[in-house]
Parts: structure tokens; sequence; C-alpha cells
């Protein structure tokens, strides 16, 4: 067996058991594994990170299943967490008033251990949705605490990260927990059918492939008087890339996620190009504004990678593969196959942001517990390989970025100084 063969069996092993968890493994508490959900016990979420994706996050959780109760809220600021309770419980909204909210006052928590004290609580399913840096320092606290987990992607920002999120992954399965990531495309039929038919040989061999997210520029935050170092950039957090990882981190994983999922592997190195050529204010931090990738698996296969923030610019978000007997492209809420065995995707539509949440929740009453952990882990980790060698100007291999001990945690976290790291430059930075 070679060593391609070796990685893909151990992926699959791993898969395995966190799909097919004993159900009495399961720690901490008791969920009634009741398929029709109405009749068995509530499932309590928590949400942990209380900014418009864990609002969104908790608002997809309590329309993803019957007998669904959020019940606690951590975040790191007081407005935030007020904010997300006034959106979730506000009876005119849009959409209508959202049944399952039941937050007292003494579940609410804030400040930079607000996600212990939550822990604590009676909670049995956790949302994760603070920036990134935090992510594998909570992962590794809500497994600990034997809880189920939706898990925001991506799960780091470095290595160090990555080894410490996988470490809590694999207790995380011998726990029989559940972890459902936020790369919603697996839970999208559109997504699952077009992979299938990849897999299944429909454009032949697989020979190259091309991702893309190029859209524009995204929110900011300018700093306001008596913010010290460490609220401005906790606050303005895409920006840093202790905290954010830059957006070929925190959003073009996505689509290299789906890559990996269709060739069922990651790519071995990794040489790219990038820079800071648009979004060169302050306010923007330490990270580039465009990325172009060129990624190599193990049987070859070659993966352009291309991300910027860009604006009045074309945008294109999207994925793209040739095959040795036809071709598929997914952009544009396209699904499409040409070649010997044209197809185009004519089915079930859903919103993946409430279906990642039914799969979550049908996963625990049934007694076999999907774990995401493994997959967004290493898309996380192909995204910071990319970033890596574009940030050297060096090929930079897998081997080298899972053995690597680039740490980018602040020194300490509390309210205070911190400097902010110079803008990464190729050949002088390390």
């Amino acid at each position: 067996m070679n060593k391609a063969d070796r990685n893909k069996k151990s992926r699959r092993e791993f898969i395995k058991s966190g799909t097919l968890a004993a159900a009495g493994a399961l720690a901490g508490f008791s969920i009634v594994r009741n398929a029709n959900g109405q009749n068995a016990d509530p499932i309590r979420v928590g949400v942990i990170g209380c900014g418009g994706r864990g609002t969104g996050a908790a608002e997809n959780c309590l329309n993803a299943a019957p007998n669904v109760k959020l019940v606690a809220l951590a975040d790191l600021y007081q407005d935030h967490l007020d904010k997300c309770r006034k959106n979730l419980t506000d009876p005119n909204r849009e959409d209508g008033p959202l049944k399952g909210i039941e937050i007292d006052d003494d579940h609410c928590f804030v400040g930079f251990d607000a996600f212990k004290k939550l822990l604590a609580t009676d909670v049995n399913l956790v949302i994760l949705a603070t920036a990134p840096g935090f992510r594998p320092e909570h992962f590794e606290a809500v497994v600990a605490a034997g809880k189920h987990v939706f898990c925001e992607k991506p799960v780091a920002v470095d290595p160090v990260g990555i080894r410490r999120f996988m470490k809590a992954g694999e207790l995380s399965v011998q726990k029989g927990l559940a972890v459902v990531a936020g790369t919603q495309r697996r839970h999208d039929p559109a997504y699952q059918e077009t992979i299938k038919r990849l897999q299944e040989g429909q454009i032949g061999d697989i020979v190259s492939a091309r991702v893309f997210w190029n859209g524009g520029w995204l929110w900011k935050y300018e700093r306001k008087p008596g913010w010290s170092d460490m609220e401005w950039q906790t606050r303005n957090w895409y920006y840093f890339d202790w905290i954010c990882g830059d957006h070929i981190v925190e959003q073009h994983v996505h689509n290299l996620d789906v890559i990996n999922w269709a060739m069922d592997a990651h790519p071995v190195k990794a040489i790219g190009v990038g820079g800071r050529q648009v979004r060169t204010d302050p306010v923007y931090g330490n990270i580039w504004d465009h990325f172009a990738i060129d990624y190599e698996y193990e049987n070859g296969l070659h993966m352009i990678s291309m991300c910027r923030h860009w604006e009045n610019c074309d945008r294109l978000i999207g994925e793209f593969f040739a095959g040795s007997a036809g071709t598929c492209e997914i952009v544009n809420d396209r699904y499409i196959i040409r070649g010997q065995k044209s197809w185009r995707y004519r089915g079930e539509k859903v919103n993946p942001y409430v279906q990642e949440h039914t799969d979550l929740i049908d996963s625990i009453r049934s007694g076999k517990p999907l774990n995401e952990s493994r997959n967004v882990a290493e898309a996380t980790m192909t995204a910071i390989m990319g970033r890596q060698s574009a940030y050297t100007g060096k090929e930079i291999t897998w081997d080298e970025m899972m053995a690597s001990e680039l740490d980018y945690s602040p020194p300490k976290y509390e309210f205070g100084p911190l400097p902010v790291r110079p803008v990464p430059m190729p050949g002088q930075t390390s």
C-alpha cells in the first residue's frame, strides 16, 4: 500500500469512526434518540460568539429541527451579546418570531472566559462562531466538556492551532460527540450529487481543478477613542492574521474544501503569490487582498486557486474540474457536467445553512453522530499552506506545515497593548 492509499485509508477510518460512534459513548448528558424530533428530549443550544455569523447560525439551528431550545449566549463584548439577543427575540422579525428561545440573564456571559462559563451550564449542543483565532481553544474546551458542537470554519489560523484542533477532534470521536463544521456545501444535495458523480468517474479521471473566491470589499471598523490594541483588533478582527488567518483561510477555505472532498485527499505542496495592492490603509490591519496558489496532490493533479477582495472588479465564486472524459463547473447555483455523460443538477434545493444543522441534530438523535472535524481541519490547513507559501515566496509541503511551530497566538488574552505584525513580504517573511 503506497502513502496516498494509507492516507486515504486513515481518513476514511477516522470519518467512519466518527459517524458510527457507539451511543453509549456520549458523555455528560442524555439525548433521547427519536427521529421524530418532537418527542425527543430538547436540544439545548449555547452560542459562543454572538456576531453576525453566530446570530445567523443560532437562527438556522432553531429552524433546523423540532424541540430545539436556545438557552445560553457568550461573547467577548456585551454589546455583541445584547444585539444578538435582541435580533433573535424580536417579535417583528421579517421572517416571523423564532420559537425555542429561552435565554435567562444568568445564562449570558461576557469576557475572555465567557466560553468556560457557558460550558458549565446545561447546554448539550454548542455553536462556535467566534473569530477563527479562538477556535482551537474553544473547540478543545467543548470536547472536554462532552458537548456536541457546530463549529464554524476555519478552525485555526496556524499549524499549532490545527494540531490542537485535530487532537481534540480525535477525542471527540472517542467520546461519540457530533461535530459538524460550517462547510455547508457538504450538506447541499446539489453539491453532494455533483461530487458523487465526479468520484464515480462521470468526467473520467480528474486531471486538474480551479477554484475562485473573487469578491469585493467587506466590512471594517475604524478604531474608536479609548479602544486598546486588543479591543480594536478583536472588533476589527477580519484584518489581523492572528485572529482571522487572512481571507484565503477565513473565506476561500470553502472552495478548497470542495476539491479536497472530490479528491478524497489533501494537497501535498503549494507554491503561491499574492499581495496587498488595494487595501493598504491601516484599518485593514496586516492581511493581504489577493492570492493565487498552485496546489499539487499526491497523484500529480494541480489545483489553481485564486481569491481577492477588490472593489469594482469582476466577481467569481466557484469550482471547476477538468477530466479525461469531460468537465464540471459549479458556479452561480449551476452544477453542470459536460462530456460523454453530460448532466445538470435539477433536483431538490435546500438552504444548506439550515440543512447542516438538521443533519447535525438528526445524527445526535439517531445515535450515529456525524464528525467532520478531520475534513474541516484539512481544508483549513490547505488554506494555511497556500497562505504561507505566498507570504514567504517559497514552495511549502504539507508535511512541513504539519510539523511547523508557527503560532500566531498573542502573548496573553487581555485588553491592552498588542502590536500589529508587519505586512508579510515574500523573500523576507520566514
